[in-house]
């Protein structure tokens, strides 16, 4: 029974009702969680492994998280950008201490974050006296966002259909540098890069092939973005996925993981960029609030004190093993396993309904969400223990045994 009285049945009913039909929940309705755990109104447990879809870094009601936002709350929750507020001030130079970048402005989401990303790119060019500088490149089978600039980006047709026509991007293939350099002209504002394409299917960046960006994007005078909303804050294991490949980019979009559960996105810039957006030519109503801003400070406090990038790394190797446990176990169901940090994949043969498996997984107590069309995510909070990951693949490796 639910606070107000409702039961889930009822809930579920009114949901159908009066929610715009665009997602497709499954007949549950969530009330409570703690960690790694959630239950729903009917007191059934699940092991959570989506945080969320790489957001609840801290997991679910973290008792600093907790006493963060009431704190806030009780002091000061939204003002506008028309004036600063000290948890806004505060996060904005921490986030710039543990990125390594220079200036942060701060939205409301991902997709924000990316759209912060592309006007700046066309605004920095603009300001140079280039204003036909504005195509991008990005790549098949990313994921960028749902707003017109961020769906122009995403390479995956399904997401821009009916939205069209949209704005100058180029793609091309994840991974292959040598069609990146070809495609590159005179016109090109930027590259835009997931470390691991994670809407994609959880693919990591091959080998040597983020360093050609970097070279490339410098050797053709463009900027180079780092797509990091799924990736960073810990999630593979250092603060930004980026650091893995040895590059730094000159921009990068944030969000997901930053807030803990709490809405919130960034960009953030090296100094020589500072100046693309002057006063007035971008802006958010919402964007660094206080309450929002307090949260993300508390997150990046919280990820430091537990020495969760440790321990991430810790973790998804042993997640990994388990995973490659799996595929080993069951190679007519599935191909084959991957990912970086707690940012990890079993992809299932394409024989298999995955959406039956991520039921079944439900149904068994186990959160998965599915990625590229035949892989399942593993992007869990970054606090999760071995218990739970070995509980997680227990359920799998039943629910795997079943598949025919």
């Amino acid at each position: 029974m639910s606070t107000r009285g409702h039961t889930q049945q009822e809930l579920v009913e009114l949901a159908q009702r009066y929610l715009y039909p665009n997602y497709r929940q499954p007949p549950l309705v969530m009330s409570r969680g703690k960690g790694c755990e959630i239950w729903d109104e009917g007191g059934k447990r699940y092991l959570d492994l989506t945080a969320g879809i790489a957001v609840n870094a801290l997991g679910h009601a973290h008792p600093a998280v907790v006493d963060a936002i009431t704190r806030q709350v009780g002091l000061l929750s939204h003002v506008s950008n028309y004036f600063y507020t000290e948890p806004n001030i505060l996060l904005a130079e921490k986030l710039c201490q543990v990125t390594h970048m220079d200036r942060a402005f701060f939205c409301n989401s991902g997709t924000e974050a990316i759209e912060a990303s592309l006007k700046l790119a066309r605004r920095h060019f603009f300001s140079l006296g280039q204003p036909d500088r504005h195509r991008i490149i990005a790549f098949n089978r990313s994921f960028h966002g749902r707003t017109m600039g961020s769906l122009a980006a995403t390479g995956q047709a399904g997401y821009r259909d009916g939205f069209g026509p949209l704005g100058p991007v180029t793609h091309v293939d994840y991974g292959d540098s040598t069609a990146v350099a070809a495609a590159m002209g005179p016109d090109v504002a930027a590259i835009l890069v997931e470390p691991v394409q994670g809407e994609g299917g959880v693919i990591p960046a091959p080998a040597g092939f983020v360093k050609a960006l970097r070279e490339i994007a410098d050797n053709h005078g463009a900027l180079l973005i780092a797509d990091e909303i799924q990736t960073g804050i810990g999630r593979t294991g250092k603060m930004l996925a980026f650091e893995h490949f040895g590059v730094q980019a000159d921009v990068v979009a944030l969000a997901k993981g930053l807030g803990g559960g709490f809405p919130i996105g960034a960009m953030v810039c090296k100094a020589s960029l500072e100046n693309a957006l002057p006063a007035g030519s971008h802006g958010t109503t919402f964007g660094g609030n206080p309450l929002a801003s307090a949260t993300a400070l508390c997150v990046l406090e919280q990820i430091e004190a537990l020495r969760l990038l440790e321990a991430v790394r810790q973790r998804g190797e042993y997640l990994g093993g388990k995973l490659d446990e799996l595929k080993k176990k069951h190679p007519s169901t599935v191909n084959q396993c991957r990912g970086l940090g707690l940012l990890q994949a079993l992809e299932l043969n394409a024989k298999v309904e995955i959406r039956e498996v991520i039921g079944a997984l439900r149904d068994a107590g186990l959160l998965l969400t599915a990625a590229g069309g035949t892989a399942l995510r593993f992007s869990p909070a970054l606090v999760i223990h071995e218990s739970e990951i070995d509980e997680a693949c227990s359920i799998l490796d039943a629910v795997l045994g079943g598949v025919s």
